[in-house]
């Protein structure tokens, strides 16, 4: 295990940049050494993050990769989808870990990227070399990477809700049918019409409703767990709530005779072990957003109706740390060799 890891975060002004922030500066074994803003270049990190003032007194720099192959061992790249994908091998080919927080490496087939993102990949062999950052389902393949692709938080909630049944087979897999629903801050700090709060206060409303995204990392994903090609359909809402994401995935059981019992043993089998995902069962009945908000935890849960063979899974998170800051630095954790938890220890926020 290394000591004193020099960090760098790419794009540190946004609501991301600033939740890695705040999560390394807790951490025993970090030293963040650059932070980097276009905006905010030259002024304190508490001019985009006044919640930090007096907490870390480090400015903002323009992007520079030599200084930071010279001040840094690992690079959070928090950066827009499509901006990173030139960065990534520049900083690998100084011998620096990489953790893109985008999702220009998530998807193994370049094919598929080129789908959902409208671009062909320029560097199709890291796609392979990637590994996705998702530590409940690719923990020994994150132990010493170089490149780590942290998952969408979508794609995050979705995966986790219903793992356990792909995996141990108990559904049908031919169509899994998600639903999100999604708090403005998965938008991004900078407004823009339907991703603006206000427009969203009040509100709920699908959105992206004809093919999401994030649905290609859920069918790579699961299709790896199931070792067959899983179908899957995302539709996103907007709700008006600030922080979280609450994933309802809807199949059919593939046998009559499945019981709760069956399906809690799958969850548990599965997530008994993992520091960061709590079963809900009991009071309140359903995972809920509102007790995860500002920690790294995954609320998982389920239900079965019998009378029709239905099962849904739920997975309730807060989008900017299990879904986006505070998972890419629990994979830098297991990468690096620290324990999985530092710098992530802080319990949810009540009430939120």
């Amino acid at each position: 295990m290394k000591s004193n890891v020099r960090v760098a975060i790419v794009g540190g002004s946004g609501y991301t940049g600033g939740e890695l922030l705040r999560i390394l500066i807790q951490h025993p074994g970090v030293e963040i050494t650059v932070v980097t803003s276009r905006e905010y270049e030259g002024k304190p990190v508490h001019y985009a993050h006044p919640h930090l003032r007096g907490i870390i007194s480090t400015k903002f720099t323009h992007v520079d990769i030599d200084t930071i192959s010279s001040n840094a061992d690992y690079v959070f790249l928090a950066l827009p989808h499509k901006v990173s994908l030139h960065y990534v091998p520049k900083l690998l080919e100084l011998g620096l870990g990489v953790i893109d927080l985008s999702a220009d490496y998530r998807l193994k087939n370049p094919e598929v990227y080129e789908y959902w993102y409208g671009v062909k990949h320029p560097y199709p062999d890291l796609l392979s070399k990637a590994v996705y950052g998702l530590p409940e389902l690719h923990r020994e393949e994150l132990r010493n990477a170089k490149l780590i692709a942290s998952p969408g938080c979508n794609a995050t909630a979705a995966i986790l809700s219903i793992a356990p049944l792909v995996k141990e087979k108990i559904i049908d897999t031919s169509l899994l049918v998600i639903d999100v629903k999604a708090g403005s801050s998965e938008a991004g700090s900078k407004p823009y019409r339907g991703g603006h709060h206000p427009e969203r206060e009040n509100a709920i409303h699908p959105y992206e409703a004809s093919g999401h995204r994030h649905v290609a990392e859920v069918e790579q994903e699961l299709s790896l767990l199931a070792g067959n090609s899983i179908r899957a359909t995302l539709v996103p809402h907007a709700v008006s709530s600030i922080r979280g994401v609450l994933a309802s995935t809807y199949s059919k059981v593939v046998d009559d005779g499945v019981d709760e019992m069956k399906i809690w043993r799958s969850y548990a089998s599965m997530y008994s072990k993992e520091p960061f995902i709590r079963i809900i069962r009991g009071h309140p009945p359903y995972p809920d957003v509102k007790y995860v908000i500002g920690s790294n935890f995954a609320d998982i849960g389920f239900s079965l109706e019998k009378r029709v063979g239905r099962v849904t899974g739920f997975a309730a998170i807060d989008n900017l740390i299990k879904g986006a800051a505070g998972q890419a630095v629990q994979a830098f954790n297991i990468a690096v060799g620290f324990p999985e938890d530092y710098g992530l220890k802080t319990p949810p926020l009540k009430p939120a």
